[in-house]
């Protein structure tokens, strides 16, 4: 039987948020590792044949030259941050808005100003470098793109930059799959984001009690995820009661909390660019005795999980692939007659993004998990109309090392609010 908590958590249970001598030590960390990065990408670069690579992620011009655009800024920033790496080149596009950042941010890096017109550029730019034969992050960039760079160098192919997937499917990217391998320095931003989110709930707590509504709670962690030492938000707060704990995904509505029911809470804080994620559901007032019997259930399906795993880590490994360490959880679930309430995968990668390799779930690679890497560990089971319950945490590995260690250290056990 899972323990109910006794005490009320308050933020100084938790670790110190990040200084600024640790923000500069990471800086320092991503500087001096993106050499090793950018050598590793021009190794699969030169295997496959491709003389230049492009990229357009965000997350990747920031692991591979610095740069640092804002949450949701792609959407505004025209092809700046957009980036293309040769043998012995490494260029970023910038318009006008953005040079003075690319020069502080990406000083390795040659700045090429490209003001929406890269098709008339793009023959230009690929002549320079030499690259009959150009790799592209094909899943990010859109078929109109594509088209027009295919047709203002018709010289030049463009391929996809993934590795062989299963069945003949695309798998995945090759910085993808490089970034699912953490760096000390870049575990270190994760568990720090996992702090400010451990203590943005524990200050919460307090303002909890029925008749607030979700949207009000959801404002109020973001809040103190802002104030409390993020850069930002990992993704929105979600912050569902009730019948609306049952949606997986769903967001805060008007909807009051009413005294007897769950109240779901998914959401993760942002530091140097790297996130948390954590699920936390709580009770409001004296539990109802279906909805304790289902969160043992949903405890007891993580913590399998998370031992199994431990268990490889403790031998020195191989560790379980995707699928393994997702059928770990997924069949205590399905064993006790829940099997259908629970759809979506056990875990999934999270760094630089939210989501990112490796994966845990049904159809993820069959392949054995990366190490050094963090990932979440959070089954649910979700009664339609009735209820839901999540318990998400984020674990990190290092099969060298023999080691595991939760990141997210929010209690897991029952925890009654409202009272």
């Amino acid at each position: 039987m899972i323990e109910r908590l006794n005490h009320r958590p308050v933020p100084g249970d938790f670790a110190a948020i990040p200084s600024a001598a640790d923000r500069a030590r990471w800086t320092e960390a991503d500087r001096a590792a993106r050499p090793a990065r950018l050598a590793r990408l021009r190794a699969r670069m030169a295997a496959a044949g491709a003389g230049a690579y492009l990229g357009v992620r965000p997350e990747h011009s920031r692991y591979l030259t610095g740069l640092v655009l804002g949450d949701g800024e792609e959407k505004v920033a025209g092809y700046s941050g957009w980036f293309v790496i040769g043998p012995d080149d490494l260029i970023v596009f910038a318009d006008s808005r953005y040079t003075l950042q690319v020069g502080r941010e990406a000083p390795d890096a040659r700045i090429e100003q490209v003001y929406g017109d890269l098709k008339e550029r793009w023959p230009e730019i690929v002549a320079a470098l030499g690259a009959r034969r150009v790799a592209v992050e094909a899943s990010h960039l859109s078929h109109a793109a594509w088209s027009d760079l295919a047709e203002s160098a018709p010289d030049t192919e463009l391929v996809a930059a993934a590795d062989p997937g299963q069945d003949g499917r695309p798998g995945s990217g090759w910085i993808e799959a490089d970034r699912a391998t953490k760096e000390p320095a870049e575990l270190e931003r994760v568990a720090a984001a996992c702090t400010v989110a451990d203590r943005a709930l524990a200050a919460l707590l307090p303002e909890i009690r029925p008749g607030v509504t979700e949207a009000e709670l959801a404002w109020r962690l973001e809040v103190l995820i802002r104030t409390g030492g993020a850069d930002g938000l990992a993704f929105d707060v979600a912050c569902l009661a009730g019948p609306e704990a049952a949606l997986p995904h769903g967001s805060p509505g008007d909807r009051p909390v009413q005294s007897g029911a769950v109240l779901l809470f998914d959401f993760g804080a942002q530091v140097a660019g790297y996130r948390s994620d954590m699920t936390r559901t709580l009770f409001v007032g004296e539990p109802a005795a279906r909805d304790l019997e289902i969160y043992e259930l949903v405890h007891r399906a993580q913590s399998a999980s998370i031992e199994g795993i431990a268990a490889a880590v403790a031998a020195g490994g191989p560790l379980p692939t995707g699928p393994e360490a997702d059928a770990l959880a997924r069949d205590v679930i399905a064993a006790a007659g829940h099997g259908d309430h629970f759809g979506h995968g056990t875990g999934h990668g999270i760094g630089l993004a939210t989501h990112e390799l490796p994966s845990l779930g049904r159809r993820a690679a069959r392949t054995i998990l990366p190490s050094p890497t963090v990932f979440s560990v959070e089954p649910g089971v979700y009664l339609d109309g009735v209820m839901g319950v999540r318990i998400e945490d984020l674990v990190s590995v290092d099969s060298a090392a023999r080691k595991l260690e939760i990141l997210t250290c929010f209690p897991r056990e029952v925890v009654v609010v409202g009272g």
